[in-house]
């Protein structure tokens, strides 16, 4: 398997950089799960965004349709449905380049997405930065009282991934079942009630606001999709389809071009244009409606 590579950022094509032959590639979430102190980056650096998740998509496409790569699966989140954030927005484009990939393969070829959410333990996770806060006796620090996120074991995220990456019908958007949501909050009281402290009493309980991009509540599937059952009882499909290849490929030259400029209004702009759900906000405060 290989990561995403996105090289040769201004003209926007594929590197050349595999030299061997693979017949599996997974594209991974670089920019889906974010250490705290890096998680509002997409957001202050759009273009870094764009090139992360769009131009990389892109370049591994086109190398493993070149390369005859029997499977691609592209790694995506619950943050590309009804997008506010420039990630997940950039994560949706990403899941089109797949399914416009999809069409271009060969016989015996499978590109696939699958999506999903948070991933217990995984790097970026609340879980390590809540345990880090309470070993230092420090306030455990959570964006609002009404934060829920779907969260899965690395093992149950593992399984699963490679499980759709098996089922084999070209150009799915997968999405895995997640549960139920987790409030963030009761999280944060479980790990400190476990840590032999009181919560409030010993270690308090700090919300600092949403931030910009984020959501109280993730969601994944968009109104219109649904889903239909897979072969496995745990992985489904998602209806739709990718925007006209006319229409999507003048709006991906729009946003590569914004990109290239630098300017985060344009970028906002063109992908608003190829994900109509997409609504940029600026995140709220702690009583504010609005997502960790």
């Amino acid at each position: 398997m290989a990561g995403a590579s996105a090289r040769n950022w201004r003209s926007s094509r594929p590197c050349g950089c595999l030299k061997a032959e693979p017949n599996r590639t997974r594209l991974s979430r670089k920019a889906s799960r974010l250490p705290e102190s890096r998680s509002r980056w997409p957001e202050k650096l759009p273009a870094a965004a764009v090139l992360n998740n769009v131009v990389g998509t892109k370049n591994v496409v086109e190398l493993a349709l070149r390369y005859g790569v029997e499977r691609l699966v592209n790694i995506s989140t619950d943050k590309a449905v009804n997008p506010t954030s420039v990630m997940g927005a950039t994560k949706r484009v990403a899941e089109y380049l797949v399914q416009r990939g999809a069409e271009r393969a060969g016989a015996g070829q499978v590109f696939v997405s699958v999506r999903f959410g948070n991933v217990l333990g995984s790097r970026g996770s609340v879980i390590p930065t809540f345990r880090a806060q309470i070993q230092r006796r420090e306030p455990v620090t959570v964006t609002h009282p009404d934060m829920r996120r779907y969260f899965m074991t690395i093992p149950e995220a593992a399984q699963l991934v490679l499980q759709a990456a098996g089922l084999g019908e070209n150009g799915r958007v997968y999405v895995l079942d997640m549960g139920e949501p987790v409030r963030i909050a009761d999280l944060a009281e479980d790990l400190i009630r476990l840590s032999g402290l009181e919560p409030g009493k010993d270690i308090p309980i700090v919300f600092t606001g949403v931030r910009p991009g984020e959501k109280l509540f993730e969601e994944i599937l968009t109104a219109e999709e649904g889903t239909v059952a897979s072969r496995h009882e745990k992985v489904f499909v998602a209806r739709g389809s990718p925007p006209p290849e006319a229409e999507f490929g003048a709006r991906l030259a729009a946003l590569l071009a914004a990109a290239e400029a630098g300017d985060g209004g344009m970028i906002r702009t063109a992908l608003q244009a190829i994900v109509p759900t997409y609504r940029p906000t600026d995140g709220l405060g702690p009583d504010g409606p609005g997502s960790s």
